[in-house]
């Protein structure tokens, strides 16, 4: 699933090419929105909440995405070939007279009333990348649980809005915790850090076209996607596991050595926390 840096870049595109711009192609293909028509409204902005996306048209209608796991936003030039898969992936297009944004795979897809956005992502948290960010409100959300193990609360968008998996595994490595801590066991001096390492991860990537958390050359990631390579301070097996509650299971990257906290045995499970997780 794409995370908060990613959506990010998505808006900004989508918003360079769109906004200020008279829609003159409008097509949903979705059964609830098959007549529904924006040709002739100027495209206002598009900006990203959490995960979402926002595409705000005149006329106070709001075209409201979440790409989830397969989902996609391209953006054409005129007279370009589409290359964002087969035709019966598309959802929706919304076309100026010089570029053309193709939504492929979008599990989400709803028009509705810039007034009632709300409806739609009024259940988020503090957003990690938004005018909104609050990391006072965002630890006081963490916290609200404290049985919780620390990856599912940091999953859980009504907490803080813009963190994925792989965020969630090098967050906790950087915090030296493992995933499966729960949050009322973090120190308080640590929980402090957790709303602010996370704002500086997902900033320092929301401009780059890897995501980066090491500032290691030739290394991106600490821990996500590495098992069973070393640990790249002190050379342990990373280790692999699902973490959820059974529903939606999550593959799960730590280092055993650096990070402390309760963690699967091997060929075992470590109960990772009640769920609540809003996407």
């Amino acid at each position: 699933m794409p995370e908060g840096d990613t959506v990010w870049q998505a808006a900004r595109r989508l918003h360079e090419a769109l906004a200020g711009k008279v829609l003159i192609h409008s097509d949903f293909r979705v059964p609830r929105y098959a007549t529904a028509d924006l040709t002739g409204r100027t495209v206002l902005d598009v900006t990203a909440r959490g995960k979402h996306l926002l595409t705000r048209v005149e006329g106070g209608l709001t075209v409201h995405s979440h790409l989830r796991m397969d989902g996609s936003w391209k953006v054409f030039a005129a007279g370009q070939r589409w290359s964002g898969g087969p035709a019966h992936q598309i959802r929706v297009i919304l076309g100026t007279a010089d570029r053309t944004a193709v939504g492929y795979r979008l599990p989400v897809l709803e028009l509705l009333r810039t007034a009632d956005e709300e409806r739609a992502v009024g259940h988020l948290g503090p957003d990690l990348l938004g005018p909104d960010w609050d990391p006072e409100q965002a630890l006081v959300n963490l916290r609200a649980d404290p049985a919780r193990a620390l990856g599912e609360a940091l999953l859980d968008q009504r907490n803080l809005a813009g963190i994925g998996n792989v965020y969630k595994c090098e967050l906790c490595f950087l915090l030296g915790v493992t995933p499966w801590l729960p949050v009322g066991d973090l120190p308080p001096g640590l929980a402090v850090k957790v709303p602010v390492l996370a704002k500086k991860l997902l900033e320092a990537n929301r401009d780059r076209p890897v995501r980066r958390t090491t500032g290691l050359r030739g290394q991106d990631l600490f821990v996500y996607s590495r098992a069973p390579r070393p640990c790249l301070r002190c050379g342990t097996s990373i280790r692999l596991a699902d973490q959820g509650d059974g529903a939606r299971e999550r593959p799960t990257y730590w280092c055993p050595t650096c990070q402390a906290g309760p963690a699967p045995r091997p060929g075992g499970f470590a109960g990772s926390g009640r769920r609540r997780g809003a996407r």
